[in-house]
């Protein structure tokens, strides 16, 4: 070989150089790492201080240095590290420090270094809030934006804070319709490591729900539906209202809404497919798009029970369901059946009934046969009830709307009703009645947990009335006065007719006894016979004021009973000199003192927009007790509803009344009768009954009836508008003056130059045809009708057209 290396030995040489090398470059490398800031990765910076350390020839913290610090204590720094003087140089334990005062969100950076056996930590503090601003929000009050941001003035400034706040205010903005809104937060740097945080709102335009369309209904239009669901279309006259705001829960509440709807019209196999809401290419609205499976309609098959309770025939329960073959199927009808049996049964001592509905569908004869189960419960009782949630009501509010009590046998549909009636008192926001295992297997303790809302409304009202004119209502109450349950009212009304000022008192469970109990306050000056539109200057004015004492309690679950004592003083004044003589006799003052009581069995489906059921009532009011005028009045009113199609409802309502006075004393005007106007269309106020014939002057009458069938008819418009037609004919008569058979005084006589006054007074029937619409819109009742009488006598009054509008807000 010559004189150089071996091959092998010269490889040998250059990797033993390249060992050298990396070595010598370890132990050259500096003792501080970089600057690490929020964002960057401080487990690798420290791990590498770490191991710079764990290799130094001294292993061991001689002095930790805090700098950077300027309002927080340097204990506080310390506080937060896991690493202290005397303790070895731990990488994992420098590089847990570092997370820690991160975490802290008090610094905007932080670094640890190594300065010989001394650990330097190097803070930058994150600055204070001086203040927060809002710029560029219109439809969002100040107030309301502070309320949904966690960050507050002279709290720490965080980067991660502010982004969580814009997302708080880009969600209220989408609770308002604006989905299109962006937020940008602007910080202006001040003196003293302060800041001013300034949210940049562009609010864009209003995001509300543009249109609702549906695909695959066929037995029911797309307006129908519409009405059903609870969103709703935007529209001009829905500033009172946000139902045209797109919310995901209420798209999700409206899917069951539609389902129960089509079920308790037959159709059991009917689905919503899906619920889609999209966003306008330009961002100002959504489209909502329900695809139904609407499936075959059915009709009740066999209905049968299947008792498995001893002692108890089955031909007892039969009767009982509210379901029949035949009918079309209704999920709803079943549920009442269910709900029947159970009070029924219960009340016949079966504490621990249970019904089940079996159902068999035939899908090719489109029936649906249903056999009620009933069998005896699991024997479990109810060990407490706990209530939670409520702040200002008290326990036994709620309470006493419970059909359940401590060691009552628990009732599943019981709890049901029990959640439905803790609702309907209007308090809550939120209820919710959950149970849970008891101390023993057979007991259960049964959780009520409400959300309470506001209580408590001032309302003012704007109307016109044809026959009061211009008026003005104004009302305060709560509802829930001092969280008791009770109700407190006060009111007035100004108007060209009347002028009214009422308090209102009631306690809906007096002595803890399921009896509303309460009491009225009023003072009215009207004028009975006047009417806005006619120009007529009214014959007199009536001024009235006094109390009431009232009582009603529920004799069943649709007959209930109302006790009443009234005490008033009624005036006849400014009586015009051209005024019946008949008026002008019974000038002056008078005093009631009566007890009277209401007797109503409501079968209705609502009370305030009925379609089915029926409903009767019978008042009776006895006067001088005590003191005052003596009469004796009675009154029955009557109504029946029938749907004889879709939005074609069929009405027959009807009143009567009969008043006299005992011991021979005559009625008097301010207690007579008087028929015209709402109670009878197409005749003025006042318009029919006894009257001076020279005068022309209402003298009111003893006795009266009046009725109306009507036939309510859909205009063809969007159900969702609010707008009803009808068509009616009215009729009825007032007759019976006890003055007609008045006999003048002379000097009474010598007022009227010797004449002796008639009275008109005739028993026949009047009748009228007339068309008529309502609107339910967003600002009040409005309800226009013409009428033209078809039955009327000579001495009547007639009203061609009427408007009635009002509002409260």
């Amino acid at each position: 070989m010559g004189g150089g290396l071996h091959p092998r030995r010269a490889i040998y040489r250059w990797l033993a150089i390249f060992v050298i090398a990396v070595g010598a470059g370890v132990w050259l490398l500096p003792a501080t790492a970089q600057t690490e800031r929020a964002g960057a990765a401080p487990r690798t910076a420290a791990k590498t201080r770490a191991k710079a350390a764990a290799t130094a020839p001294q292993d061991k913290i001689a002095d930790i240095q805090v700098q950077g610090i300027k309002r927080i204590e340097k204990s506080t720094v310390l506080s937060y590290l896991l690493i202290q003087p005397g303790d070895p140089w731990d990488a994992e334990r420098i590089d847990d420090s570092l997370k820690a005062l991160y975490a802290t969100g008090l610094f905007a950076d932080v670094k640890l270094d190594r300065d010989g056996n001394t650990l330097v930590v190097k803070v930058v503090e994150n600055p204070i809030i001086n203040r927060i601003a809002f710029e560029g929000n219109h439809k969002l009050a100040d107030k309301d934006l502070n309320g949904a941001i966690q960050l507050r003035p002279h709290v720490v400034y965080t980067r991660s804070r502010v982004q969580a706040d814009v997302r708080h205010i880009l969600d209220l903005y989408r609770q308002h319709e604006h989905f299109a809104a962006t937020v940008e937060p602007k910080v202006v740097q001040l003196s003293e490591n302060r800041v001013d945080l300034i949210f940049e709102i562009n609010e864009g335009p209003s995001t509300g729900v543009r249109a609702i369309n549906f695909v695959g209904n066929q037995a029911f239009s797309d307006g129908t539906l519409r009405g059903i669901i609870s969103t709703k279309e935007s529209r001009w006259y829905r500033f009172f209202s946000n139902a045209d705001a797109y919310d995901p829960e209420r798209l999700t509440y409206d899917r069951e809404l539609l389902r129960k709807f089509y079920l308790s019209q037959g159709y059991a196999d009917f689905r919503v497919v899906s619920a889609i809401a999209e966003l306008t290419p330009n961002r100002d609205g959504f489209v909502v798009t329900f695809t139904v499976d609407e499936g075959h309609r059915y009709k009740f098959g066999k209905v049968d029970v299947n008792i498995k309770l001893k002692g108890l025939p089955r031909q007892e329960v039969l009767p009982l369901l509210t379901v029949k073959s035949g009918d079309w199927y209704d999920a709803d009808a079943v549920e009442k059946s269910i709900s029947v049996l159970t009070d029924v049964l219960g009340d016949r001592g079966y504490a621990f009934v249970e019904v089940k509905p079996e159902i068999v569908r035939h899908r090719q004869a489109r029936t649906i046969d249903i056999t009620f189960d009933v069998q005896e419960g699991p024997r479990v009782y109810v060990e407490r009830i706990d209530i939670v949630g409520n702040v200002r009501t008290l326990d036994k509010v709620i309470r006493r709307e419970m059909q359940l009590v401590e060691g009552d046998a628990f009732n599943a549909n019981k709890l049901k009703r029990s959640q439905e009636r803790i609702k309907n008192l209007g308090f809550f926001k939120k209820v919710e009645l959950t149970q849970r295992q008891g101390s023993a297997p057979d007991r259960t303790i049964v959780t009520v947990e409400v959300e309470e809302q506001s209580t408590g409304d001032l309302s003012f009202g704007l109307g016109l009335s044809t026959t009061d004119g211009p008026l003005i209502d104004a009302s305060i109450g709560e509802k829930n006065f001092l969280g008791r349950g009770e109700d407190v009212r006060i009111g007035g009304v100004l108007s060209f007719r009347s002028q009214q000022v009422t308090l209102s008192f009631t306690n809906p469970y007096f002595l803890d006894k399921p009896v509303a109990a309460g009491f009225d306050l009023f003072e009215v000056k009207t004028s009975p016979t006047s009417n806005f539109f006619s120009g007529i200057v009214p014959a007199y004015e009536q001024f009235s004021y006094g109390g009431s004492l009232r009582m009603g309690y529920q004799i069943s679950d649709n007959l209930r009973q109302t006790l009443k004592y009234t005490a008033r003083s009624d005036t006849i004044t400014d009586i015009q000199s051209d005024a019946s003589l008949f008026i002008q006799l019974e000038a002056g003052t008078h005093y009631t003192s009566s007890v009277g009581q209401v007797l109503l069995y409501d079968r209705r489906d609502s009370r305030i927009d009925p379609t089915s059921g029926y409903y009767a009532s019978v008042g009776n009011d006895f006067a001088g007790v005590g003191f005052g005028v003596d009469y004796v009045r009675n009154k029955v009113t009557a109504g029946y509803y029938y749907p004889i199609a879709p939005e074609w409802v069929l009405s027959l309502t009807g009143e009567a009344g009969d008043i006299f006075g005992w011991g021979g004393e005559p009625v008097l005007l301010q207690d007579r009768f008087f028929v015209g106007g709402d109670n009878l269309r197409g005749f003025a106020p006042a318009g029919i009954g006894p009257r001076d014939i020279v005068s022309d002057d209402a003298l009111g009458g003893n006795k009266y009836y009046v009725g109306s069938l009507a036939l309510g008819v859909p205009l063809g418009l969007p159900k969702e508008l609010g707008v009803t037609g009808q068509v009616f004919t009215d009729f009825g008569s007032l007759w019976g003056n006890d003055q007609k058979h008045l006999v003048l005084t002379p000097a009474q006589l010598a007022s009227t130059g010797g004449i002796q006054p008639q009275v008109f007074d005739t028993a026949a029937i009047r009748a009228s045809i007339g068309v008529g619409v309502k609107w339910a819109s967003p600002v009040g009742p409005v309800r226009v009708s013409l009428a033209v009488p078809v039955k009327r006598e000579s001495e009547d009054q007639t009203q061609f057209f009427r408007i009635d509008f009002g509002t409260r807000f």
